[in-house]
């Protein structure tokens, strides 16, 4: 094997946090039905099915179906009706609390250190810090158990479905020819997924002429430092008056016809990583970067690559999880006190290959490494040195040195479709695979959800 973060991602490991996210999202929805909908409270609980011996309940399934709602209200979608919304939202925790049952007889487990890291995730998705998600948590009225509780039972889910499902699907050469060739036939410019770094330097309305200049001028200085190298968003947080500036300018992924005609035509034509402008329009001068472009469904021209340092501390017999923290917490002291480089403490102490070049991993792309290093890894600023993960194999140390962004070659498009299409195969198999779980089950439906 190599370098321990090193393996091939596995399904539906993002999707974990789906419905944790989906508890803020939904603005407490799920825990206050009550203020939500006014008319429940008629309603007392009661068992509207039974899951082999267990029950699912009116309320849970209610409450369930207010997330929904909520949910696709913020999306802008059309809300079923809520009877129908019941019934479907019946029959998924049906399926789940099968999966879920068979999961833990099958010995799957989760332990408090793997729903620390997967919390640690969710506030890092929110752009929140741990004690500030647990105070939005609270606020909308979902408690820490409940909350973790949820996080829990989506790993459990999660590590079933990749053991029974992951085994299952092949992926041949002629599989991925088949696909580049659909992606190379379905090329639509006004759809290409585009993500742009944005710095907007406002223009008061009615400025004078001298006004306008300077703040032209500013705007040119932060296009030329971004040709020159500095980071974007640490220039956006520091210049732009944009609504994106706490997100170091990033305005997201969206088609290029959805943004200003004025971004949208000065992107045509453009490379991953070009700086555009400064541009004027009525709100003032925009700075623009193009951080990622891939035609719409399919492969990214080009991709953000990390260089990073791992020290890895393997857990066993010989070092629980909380000594191997304690040890990676005090590296990460002296590294960032300046008693130590990490590399130094990479060489002498991590238990993996990379030992030997001082935890260096070299350049990385997407999907190069498990998931919950990759989502760490991400998270955190060149030059920074992150908290201790726990990962499925020890607990690392990560260092972020450097990143850029690099045009795929022939192998990593390759490799981007082989993963693209396993996950259509996951996909597939996974509806057999849960109606097959759910036939085993013993269901008996009682009365209907309200």
């Amino acid at each position: 094997m190599q370098a321990a973060p090193f393996a091939p991602r596995l399904w539906m490991t993002h999707a974990v946090f789906g419905l944790a996210v989906a508890l803020l999202s939904a603005g407490g929805a799920q825990a206050q039905p009550a203020a939500a909908d006014p008319a429940a409270n008629q309603f007392a609980d009661y068992i509207v099915a039974i899951v082999n011996a267990e029950p699912v309940t009116n309320n849970e399934v209610r409450q369930r179906v207010l997330r929904a709602e909520a949910t696709l209200r913020q999306q802008g979608r059309p809300v079923p009706p809520r009877a129908a919304l019941a019934q479907q939202v019946l029959q998924e925790l049906i399926a789940e609390k099968a999966q879920l049952q068979l999961a833990r007889d099958s010995g799957i487990r989760v332990d408090s250190a793997t729903l620390d890291e997967a919390e640690q995730s969710v506030a890092r998705q929110n752009q929140l810090e741990l004690p500030a998600l647990r105070a939005r948590l609270s606020a909308d009225g979902v408690s820490l158990v409940q909350f973790r509780d949820t996080l829990r039972n989506q790993i459990l889910l999660t590590r079933l479905r990749e053991r029974e499902l992951e085994r299952q699907v092949r992926v041949s050469d002629a599989d991925i020819d088949r696909f580049l060739r659909e992606q190379s036939s379905n090329v639509d410019p006004a759809l290409a997924l585009v993500r742009l770094g944005h710095v907007l330097v406002a223009v008061p309305e009615s400025a004078p002429p001298e006004l306008v200049a300077s703040l032209q001028s500013r705007a040119q200085q932060a296009a030329q430092r971004a040709r020159a190298g500095e980071d974007f968003a640490t220039l956006a947080r520091e210049l732009s008056q944009g609504t994106e500036r706490e997100q170091g300018g990033d305005m997201g992924s969206r088609p290029l016809d959805r943004y200003p005609s004025l971004f949208a035509q000065a992107v045509v034509g453009q490379a991953v990583g070009a700086v555009l402008g400064p541009l004027r329009s009525g709100a003032g001068f925009h700075v623009l970067k193009v951080l990622e472009l891939q035609q719409a469904g399919g492969l990214p021209a080009a991709v953000t690559q990390t260089r990073a340092r791992h020290i890895l501390l393997r857990t066993g017999p010989q070092m629980t999880e909380a000594q191997a923290r304690a040890r990676l917490l005090d590296y990460r002291r002296r590294v960032t006190s300046g008693l130590a480089t990490f590399e130094a403490l990479a060489t002498e102490f991590s238990q993996d290959g990379s030992a030997a070049r001082g935890g260096d991993l070299g350049w990385a792309g997407p999907g190069q490494f498990v998931p919950e290093f990759e989502d760490a890894m991400d998270s955190l600023r060149p030059g920074e040195v992150g908290q201790p993960l726990v990962s499925r194999f020890g607990v690392h140390l990560i260092q972020v040195v450097e990143r850029r962004q690099a045009a795929l070659t022939d192998a990593q498009r390759r490799e981007l479709a082989r993963n693209a299409v396993r996950e259509r195969k996951l996909d597939e198999a996974y509806i057999a695979w849960a109606q097959e779980v759910r036939g085993r089950a013993y269901v008996e439906i009682r009365e209907p959800p309200q």
